[in-house]
């Protein structure tokens, strides 16, 4: 397979992305690696590297999204983009998956006019890991696609996080929880309330009752969902856990794993091919499991478990 990676995107781009494409480079195996963006560039830090550009294939662009850039004005009016390019080869099949640590507005605006939702999904959804006391890992979503949503957005979220838990990361019969102000099925807001009897009825989501935040960290599900201004409130806050704690020299196994470089990035759940975005700060290691995880979606056929579930 041929997975595209961005390397124009994010607050250390091209460096960051461009040594990060040696790390994938060096872990992966039977894929080839496309960096998308200024060439030149990209020739110049191999070089200094002592890394061979025979190792990656080159896609050459001449503009760049910004970070701050409206993301649909920025998707139309830069053709040339490293992102805009980045989806026209993956909606032509010249790349299998997409990865990018930059304009996440743009990456989720392309994934919508490029590769397009799989029939039948409202809205598609961005997952991120939430690391467990105990050990472990649950699933988030959404956490920032979907500010605003409606009762059977948040099954679908459920749907697709159950489907990501259990092709991706191997868990049979993923737990599912509904994010909420209390216990209580009668707990929460109209979005909430409406959400639970339908989330609750469902044959094909093990739903396990409502979440509150303070034990979202705890092994009480492998799928939380919630609307996406919530969810990205949540993860924010969470990602402070870790730099406070650097910054205080605090060692810690459970607050070491917050750190973001580990995961990589977030899959867009409910779009036709494997698109992940990473995180804006994303420093070469993160880059490596950006591409690695882009890699690991593609090879689990989640896309097509999913396609399947919404037809």
């Amino acid at each position: 397979m041929k997975i595209g990676l961005d390397i124009m995107g994010g607050d250390f781009a091209p460096e960051a992305a461009v040594l990060g494409a040696i790390l994938a480079h060096k872990a992966l195996s039977g894929s080839k690696l496309v960096l998308i963006g200024d060439k030149d560039i990209a020739t110049k830090i191999l070089q200094e590297n002592n890394f061979s550009p025979d190792n990656f294939e080159f896609v050459h662009t001449t503009e760049v999204i910004g970070m701050g850039e409206h993301p649909t004005k920025a998707i139309v009016q830069k053709p040339d983009s490293s992102i805009s390019v980045g989806f026209k080869l993956l909606k032509e099949g010249a790349i299998q998956a997409f990865s990018s640590a930059g304009n996440t507005g743009a990456m989720l605006v392309g994934s919508m006019f490029s590769v397009k939702a799989i029939p039948g999904v409202l809205r598609p959804a961005v997952t991120s890991i939430v690391p467990q006391v105990k050990g472990g890992l649950s699933f988030l979503l959404d956490v920032g696609a979907n500010a605003d949503c409606k009762p059977d957005m948040l099954v679908q979220f459920a749907t697709l996080g159950t489907l990501l838990a259990k092709y991706v990361y191997n868990i049979e019969n993923p737990r599912v929880a509904l994010i909420n102000i209390g216990e209580e099925e009668e707990k929460g807001n109209i979005l909430t309330q409406a959400t639970f009897p339908l989330l609750k009825s469902s044959e094909s989501i093990n739903f396990v009752g409502n979440v509150e935040s303070r034990h979202i960290f705890d092994d009480v599900a492998d799928v939380m969902v919630c609307d996406g201004f919530t969810g990205n409130i949540i993860i924010k806050l969470s990602e402070s856990f870790y730099e406070i704690a650097h910054n205080k020299a605090i060692k810690d196994e459970f607050f070491d794993r917050f750190n973001y470089e580990q995961y990589g990035g977030s899959p867009i759940l409910g779009v036709n091919a494997p698109v992940v975005v990473g995180h804006g700060i994303s420093n070469p290691e993160a880059i490596k499991n950006m591409v690695l995880l882009s890699k690991t979606v593609y090879e689990s056929g989640v896309i097509e478990k999913i396609t399947q579930a919404f037809q």
